[in-house]
C-alpha cells in the first residue's frame, strides 16, 4: 500500500475532491518533488501551497502515521524539514527531533488505481498491460522505447567498466571477455564470463602463435579436459581419444608452468543445447579467432562498417572439431563456423557496448555514433517476447528496437515492475 501512496503522490493521480490536512487546511501540490530511493524522507524540495502559504521541504509516506515512530523519524535530524506527512490511516500525531508538528494529510489510494495494479500484478497473459499499450500515440511508446534502449546500452557499459576496473585497466582484456560472454549466449554467458575473468591473459598470449596450445589453454582451464569430473561413458571414450590425450597432456604442462587451476566442469551446462552451441566448440572457435588477432580492440575500433566488424569476427572451430561435437565420438564432417545470425549477435552484445564504453572512455563521440548506427542497421532479434509485442502493435524495425524490448522485459515485466514502467503508468491511472 505504502508503494502505491508513493505512485499517486508523485504522478498526482490524486482524488477528485479537495485534499486537507487533519488541521483542515487546504492542500495545494505545486511539486510533489524529487522521488528519494535512499535513506531520508520520501520526497525531497516539495512545494506544498498550504491555505494559500507556500512551503517548500521534504515529503514522507506511510500507511499509517504510527509507523512514523516505528521507523524512528521522530529521532532523526534528517526529517526536521518535513513539510507534509501522508498516510492513508491517521492514527496519531507526529513530532520531529527537533519537537515540531508537520502537517498530516490521509490519502487514500483511488479504487481504479488500485484494481488496475491488481489486474496487472494478477494477468496470466503477457504483457498485462497490452489492452492499454494498443491505444497507446506512437509517440508515447517510441519516446519510452528510445529510454530503455539508453538504459539497456547504459547498464551494458557499467558492466564493461567493472571488467576494466576488474582487469587492472585493461580495455583490451575486459573487450576479450565481453566477447567471451557473447559466445555464451546466454545459456552458458555467465560461465563464458567466469572463465574469461579468471583466464590468465598475459600468459596465454604468449602462445597465440599456436591455436593448439591455445585450445589447450581454454578447454583445460575451462575444466574441460578434466577426466575425474566425467562419467564413466565419458571418460572411456575422451581417454581414448589421441587428441584429448595431446590437449590434455599440454593443459597439464601449461598449467604447471603457470600456476593454474581448472575451473569446475559443472559450471558448464550442456543439456538441452545443440550440438553446435556446445563449450567444446564455443572454446574452439574463440580460441581460433583469438589466433586471428582480428577480434583485438585495436581492430574492431578501426572497423568503420557492420561488413567489416562482420568480417573480423568469422570464425571457426579447429580441424578436429570438422569431424567432432565432443570428445571421442566422431558425427558427419561439417566446417563448425560462427553463423552469421550468431556474429550479428555477439556484435549486439559485445562490439556495440564496447565501442559505446571506449568512446565515452576516450571522449569519442565518432565511437558513439558509430554504436548507435550499428545497432539501428542489425537485423531485430527474435524471441517469444518479441513476436507477442508485435501482436500489441510494438514492431521492431532493428536490433536497436529489440534491443528496448528485451529491457523492457527483463527489467520490468519480468519483475512485475509496473510501477516503475511508463506502460505501467498509462494502464494505472485508466479509468
Amino acid at each position: 500500500m505504502e508503494q502505491l501512496l508513493h505512485y499517486i503522490w508523485k504522478h498526482r493521480i490524486l482524488p477528485l475532491h479537495e485534499l486537507r490536512t487533519t488541521d483542515g487546511r487546504l492542500v495545494e501540490i505545486i511539486d510533489p518533488g524529487l522521488h528519494n530511493h535512499h535513506s531520508g524522507p520520501d520526497f525531497f524540495n516539495a512545494k506544498i501551497r498550504l491555505d494559500g502559504t507556500l512551503w517548500v521541504g521534504n515529503v514522507e509516506i506511510h500507511e499509517r502515521s504510527a509507523d512514523w515512530f516505528l521507523h524512528g523519524h521522530d529521532q532523526d535530524p534528517a526529517y526536521n524539514n518535513v513539510v507534509l506527512h501522508i498516510a492513508s490511516t491517521i492514527d496519531m500525531d507526529v513530532t520531529t527531533a527537533d519537537g515540531s508538528r508537520p502537517p498530516q494529510m490521509e490519502l487514500q489510494v483511488p479504487p481504479h488505481v488500485m484494481q488496475n495494479y491488481q489486474r496487472l500484478l494478477a494477468d496470466d497473459r503477457y504483457p498485462p498491460c497490452r489492452d492499454t499499450v494498443m491505444q497507446l500515440p506512437s509517440l508515447a511508446v517510441h519516446s519510452w522505447m528510445s529510454a530503455l534502449g539508453a538504459e539497456r546500452l547504459s547498464s551494458k557499459c557499467d558492466a564493461i567498466d567493472q571488467r576494466v576496473k576488474a582487469a587492472g585497466g585493461s580495455w583490451e582484456q575486459a573487450f576479450f571477455a565481453t566477447i567471451a560472454r557473447g559466445f555464451g549466449f546466454g545459456v552458458n554467458s555467465e560461465a563464458f564470463e567466469l572463465w574469461a575473468s579468471g583466464l590468465p591473459f598475459m600468459q596465454v598470449a604468449h602462445h597465440r602463435d599456436d591455436p593448439f596450445q591455445v585450445e589447450a589453454l581454454f578447454l583445460g582451464y575451462a575444466g574441460l579436459l578434466d577426466d575425474d569430473a566425467m562419467n564413466d561413458k565419458q571418460r572411456a571414450l575422451a581417454l581414448a581419444d589421441p587428441y584429448f590425450v595431446r590437449l590434455q597432456r599440454e593443459w597439464k604442462y601449461l598449467a604447471h608452468k603457470f600456476h593454474l587451476v581448472s575451473m569446475t566442469r559443472h559450471t558448464w551446462r550442456f543439456m538441452r543445447l545443440r550440438p553446435q552451441n556446445f563449450p567444446y566448440i564455443r572454446l574452439s572457435q574463440l580460441a581460433t579467432l583469438y589466433c586471428s588477432r582480428r577480434a583485438d580492440l585495436s581492430n574492431i575500433v578501426a572497423c568503420t562498417t557492420l561488413d567489416d566488424v562482420r568480417k573480423a569476427l568469422q570464425t571457426e572451430a579447429g580441424d578436429y572439431w570438422r569431424t567432432h561435437y565432443t570428445f571421442g565420438k566422431e558425427s558427419a564432417e561439417s566446417a563448425k563456423r560462427l553463423s552469421s545470425s550468431s556474429i550479428d549477435v555477439i556484435i549486439i552484445n559485445a562490439v556495440v557496448s564496447m565501442l559505446h564504453a571506449y568512446g565515452r572512455h576516450r571522449q569519442d563521440e565518432r565511437l558513439i555514433a558509430r554504436a548507435a548506427e550499428f545497432l539501428e542497421a542489425l537485423p531485430p532479434e527474435d524471441n517469444t517476447h518479441i513476436r507477442l509485442w508485435r501482436e500489441c502493435g510494438i514492431s521492431a524495425d532493428n536490433a536497436a528496437d529489440t534491443q528496448s524490448l528485451i529491457q523492457l522485459h527483463n527489467r520490468y515485466c519480468e519483475r512485475k515492475d509496473c510501477l516503475r514502467c511508463r506502460f505501467g503508468y498509462y494502464s494505472m491511472k485508466r479509468i
